[in-house]
């Protein structure tokens, strides 16, 4: 080559080596650009995750961008699980032109996702799962090279593009469940895509029958449609899909029998078909000896328990509650596995427990009742120090109750109800410190209740009532601050001992003597039954009202000056003997004494004081704490605490309503101390009641317009007083339920949803340690002047604490209707149980029903009656409230949607608040801002209506 050639030739590598240099430099500036432009759309996240996106540092840098070989074009976005929030620009995210992956997922990303996201056309990876998006999800057809698609739990509603899964034949996993799409049929798109081997469908509104060419789609490995609308029988072709992992079909409306060939899954591990109309025998079961999951509750299956479950070595569950079942339980069943639950419960099933389901220590709960079990409960679960719930209530066993049972240390519920057991409750439940109800009426139990009852000291919940206890009712009974409900009775208790303040107490048909203890006298009483004893003496003031008439009959010895139908005491008929009415002759004549030298005492000290009440309310005896600049002094809310200003009772107090000189309204909660919740302060000396510091310690640092504000609180070593303003238009309830009833158009309903919604997610995630209200429900939202809301009424309020291992609480609280599902079957509360009141709140407010009304059925509430009316269109528009008008009830049904999702019965799926409140503002209804009359070329009027 000449020199004049091979300097031509370098010069023309050289101008395009700089002409490559220069496009790919244009190229990085770009792709620059967008990568700022969705960390500017992003700015309001909690996240360092885009400290790392600078523009003096290179793209391929940027934590979570993944680069080309190149090194000069973005392939991969992977922002998941960075609490993230804000809408994604699409619009720019899409112009890079390498991008294959594109995972947001487990974030708090919001808004609509735009057509913009189909310009993704090289994407083999879409993750938008579990955020809080609105709307559609558009058509993404030009994605014919996608292998992964999740676009689950992310609140997308409308038609799901199906006819853009055509040509996305690679596709391998397909997961858009926990969405409100628009109900159809089981898409046939689904069926041609043979590479899946992993499809979630579930909750997402599908209807009509499983196809049967569901069996062409032989390599899934996980096939979940449960929670749907689907009908019809469990095709046989399913048995092709002999790589099945796990098969979820559960909450259907599934018919006929388990399919035969059902047995050619032998790799299946977790099979759920609950709650669906199944009916047949268990036949096909017994050959998926690699179950670790087995639930069929709730269907009408029959039949014998295959007895080739006791040797299935993974089997750690098996739930078939509900159903018709006979036979016995296979006698190995857990014994070859780390089995850790079993409800079997109201089946026809009888033989004995079998003894080894707990043999490898890790079994949690054992559910066998309302079946005809016969036998002794075998000794070995005494040993079983896993057990939370051992119920095996309503069967026919007999012999001694094993002692080890009533100390275990974990279990948080003891029944064994209605059977023929022996022995008494022994020492051992000492040990029981996490034990909170205890069900063992109609027995043959026995002996003396053990003083050691005492140290069990999360018991609520104590029915021993029908067997033959004797003795004393220990003292030491009252030790137990959080018991409610003591039922004692058809028992031989001979005395009673100090007892806790008690909502619920039954010690009738008993041989109960003496007087009635001081420590009964508490108004919390909603039952009371000490009928057929052999008490004597006088009948307590506070409980001779008509509350408790009943509650004292066949107690010949008993007096009263009240109650209409004893006879009246005098000093001659009051069951008591000289001795002890010249003790108290002398006691009262000393204690005469002894007030009247108080009298005088206090009278020298306070001249200007007229009587008790006016001494009581000086300022020496009362301690004042303020939270806010205040304009009042106590005087001024210790004159307000009279019959004629009450104007209500919360969870934990009487509410007064006071009325200042400057004109500013109160309201003033009084909470009296009780005996048996005192307990002394640290620093002042004085008693305080529990409900008192919950509610103290929840509102004095709460600062939020959602909040009901906490003036100060005022105490005594008698009373306790807090001081709120006062909200002129009482509760949300009275609004919509009582004779108070107010209309209330479909906007103030869903200005107050809002508002209730901010409170609670200040609460859970904006105080410094987040709050459980533990009590959330349309009573305790309170409204102002302007029907704004406000949340109140903390005193059953708990303060996570920093060093709680799983953020919740062990606790008997809520109201009925209002209360979490799990809650049946642990008395763990944390945020999402909140969550699962507000969802009954909203429901309220789209409905105008109540929680609990007969319409729903025995034992059905709201949210069991919403989910039956979610069938089509028409029923579901059929649960608006009729006074809401037709131009707001597609918006209503978008919160009736959200309420869906607040209450879904496992609490993973329910949103967090800070979800729910980005949820309600996406789905505010349109306003109604102005009509104007125009005319149209013809000179006719017509309307004109503008929407903002």
């Amino acid at each position: 080559m000449s020199p004049e050639t091979a300097n031509t030739t370098y010069r023309r590598n050289h101008f395009f080596l700089l002409l490559l240099i220069g496009f790919i430099s244009s190229v990085s500036s770009d792709e620059l650009e967008f990568l700022l432009n969705l960390k500017t759309a992003l700015a309001e996240s909690d996240t360092k995750v885009f400290d790392s996106w600078r523009s003096d540092n290179s793209i391929c840098n940027f934590t979570g961008i993944t680069c080309d070989d190149s090194g000069s074009s973005v392939k991969e976005i992977d922002l998941s699980h960075q609490n993230l929030a804000g809408s994604i620009p699409f619009d720019s995210i899409c112009q890079l032109q390498s991008l294959e992956k594109l995972a947001f997922g487990f974030n708090y990303l919001n808004g609509s996702v735009t057509e913009d996201l189909n310009k993704c056309s090289k994407l083999t990876y879409l993750d938008l799962g579990n955020n809080i998006f609105s709307g559609p999800i558009p058509d993404i057809s030009s994605m014919n090279g996608l292998l992964y698609l999740y676009v689950n739990n992310s609140g997308f509603s409308g038609t799901f593009p199906w006819s853009s899964l055509e040509n996305m034949t690679k596709l391998v996993v397909l997961s858009i469940g926990d969405n409100l799409f628009d109900q159809t049929p089981f898409p046939k798109q689904v069926l041609k895509l043979l590479n899946l081997n992993w499809l979630y469908m579930a909750n997402c509104s599908i209807g009509g029958e499983i196809p049967a060419g569901i069996g062409d789609l032989k390599e899934l490995i996980n096939f979940e449609i449960s929670s749907n609308y689907i009908t019809g029988e469990i095709p046989k072709e399913i048995s092709k899909l002999v790589k099945l992992w796990m098969l979820q079909l559960w909450a259907n409306n599934l018919t006929g029998t388990l399919p035969v060939g059902l047995r050619n899954l032998t790799n299946l591990q977790f099979f759920d078909a609950s709650t669906n109309y199944l009916e047949g025998d268990l036949s096909e079961i017994r050959y998926l000896n690699k179950l670790k999951s087995l639930q069929l509750f709730e269907n009408e299956l029959s039949g014998e328990i295959p007895p080739e479950l006791g040797e299935f070595k993974q089997l750690v569950n098996l739930s078939l509650y509900r159903n018709q079942l006979t036979g016995k339980l296979p006698p190995q069943l857990g014994s070859l596995s780390d089995f850790n639950f079993i409800d079997v419960s109201e089946n026809f099933l009888s033989g004995q427990i079998p003894p080894n389901m707990c043999k490898n220590g890790k079994m949690t709960e054992l559910l066998i009742l309302q079946n005809n079990f016969t036998g002794e409960i075998p000794a070995s679960y005494s040993d079983c120090k896993t057990l939370t719930r051992f119920r095996v209530s309503n069967n026919m066993l007999s012999g001694v109750v094993p002692s080890g049972i009533w100390g275990l240390p974990n279990a948080e519920i003891i029944d064994i109800a209605t059977n023929d057991l022996e022995g008494g409750i022994t020492s051992d439940i000492a040990n029981a410190k996490t034990l909170a109800q205890i069900f063992a009426a109609h027995n043959r139990l026995s002996g003396e209740l053990p003083p050691e009852i005492s140290k069990a000291t999360s018991l609520n919940m104590i029915d021993l009532s029908h067997n033959q206890f004797s003795g004393k009712v220990p003292a030491t009974i009252g030790e137990l601050t959080q018991l409610t409900s003591l039922h004692f009775d058809n028992n031989k208790f001979s005395a009673l001992g100090w007892l806790p303040t008690l909502n619920s107490l039954n010690l009738s048909c008993n041989q109960l003597s003496g007087q009635i203890p001081s420590s009964l006298s508490s108004p919390r009483l909603s039952l009371l039954d000490l009928s057929h004893n052999k008490l004597a003496g006088a009948i307590p003031e506070s409980l001779s009202i008509e509350a408790y008439n009943g509650s004292f009959a066949g107690n010949p010895a008993l007096c009263s000056q009240k109650v209409s139908y004893f006879r009246r005491c005098s000093s001659d008929s009051r069951g008591t003997s000289s001795v002890l009415r010249t003790a108290i002759t002398c006691f009262s004549v000393a204690s005469a004494i002894v007030l009247v030298f108080l009298a005088y005492f206090c009278y020298l000290k306070n001249k200007s004081q007229k009587d008790d009440q006016s001494r009581s309310l000086k300022e020496d005896s009362w301690n004042i704490k303020s939270f806010h600049v205040l304009g009042f002094m106590e005087e001024d809310i210790l004159d307000s605490i009279k019959e004629q200003n009450l104007i209500g009772k919360g969870g934990s107090g009487q509410v007064y309503r006071t009325s200042l000189k400057n004109g500013v309204e109160l309201a003033v909660k009084h909470i009296r101390n009780s005996d048996s919740v005192h307990r002394k302060r640290k620093h002042s000396g004085k008693q305080d009641s529990s409900e008192f510091d919950a509610e103290v310690e929840t509102l004095s640092s709460i600062r939020h317009v959602n909040v009901v504000k906490l003036y100060c609180s005022i105490t005594s070593e008698e009373s306790n007083l807090l001081v709120y303003e006062y909200l002129p238009n009482g509760s949300l309830w009275d609004r919509l339920h009582t004779s108070k009833k107010l209309g209330l158009d479909w906007e103030t309903r869903y200005g107050i949803a809002v508002g209730a919604a901010k409170g609670l997610e200040y609460l859970h995630h904006g105080c410094e340690k987040p709050v459980i209200h533990r009590d959330v429900k349309s009573s305790n939202i309170l409204l102002d002047e302007h029907l704004k809301p406000r949340i109140a009424d903390f005193g059953l309020a708990k303060i996570i604490q920093t060093d709680s291992t799983d953020g919740s609480t062990h606790v008997i609280a809520g109201t009925h209707g209002y209360i979490a599902p799990e809650y049946g079957y642990t008395y763990k509360v944390n945020e999402k149980s909140d969550v699962y009141s507000f969802g009954v709140v909203l429901m309220e407010l789209v409905t105008g029903k109540k929680p609990m009304e007969s319409e729903y059925g025995e034992n059905k509430d709201i949210v069991y009656w919403v989910c039956s009316k979610l069938k089509n269109k028409e029923t579901v528009l059929s649960l608006v409230d009729s006074s809401i008008p037709d131009l707001y009830k597609e918006d209503t049904i978008k919160v009736l949607k959200i309420a869906i999702l607040c209450t879904s019965r496992l609490p993973a799926l329910r949103p967090t608040m800070r979800t729910v409140v980005k949820m309600l503002k996406e789905a505010e209804p349109c306003k109604l801002v102005n009509i104007i009359i125009t005319k149209d070329d013809d000179g006719k009027k017509k309307n004109d209506k503008i929407l903002s």
